[in-house]
């Protein structure tokens, strides 16, 4: 079992940062999914990769864990996204790009 540990970002959906501060390690599926002809479903051989997920407030408490069970792991990078300065008067500069109208 190979475990992935990163620190999610914000889905599209959310306008805030919530379940953001936390780590989690996921595991990783070692084969390929398949389809079954019948029914459609999808399926797998391996019920740890993409069920189970361990969340740690940070990152030295998962890199701890997946050592201490002797789990080979990948850490990815946390995701810092870049702020953009927003003005409530840029709503009303002559500047502004207007909505195309036909």
């Amino acid at each position: 079992m190979f475990a992935r540990i990163y620190k999610p970002s914000k889905t599209a959906m959310q306008s805030g940062k919530a379940k953001t501060g936390r780590w989690l390690l996921e595991f990783e599926a070692e084969t390929a999914r398949r389809v079954d002809p019948l029914m459609g479903w999808t399926s797998g051989d391996e019920m740890t990769s993409g069920q189970v997920r361990l969340s740690f407030d940070s990152q030295a408490e998962a890199v701890a864990y997946a050592e201490r069970h002797g789990l080979p792991f990948r850490l990815d990078a946390e995701h810092q996204p870049k702020a953009q300065p927003k003005a409530y008067s840029d709503n009303f500069s002559f500047r502004r790009r207007k909505p195309w109208t036909h």
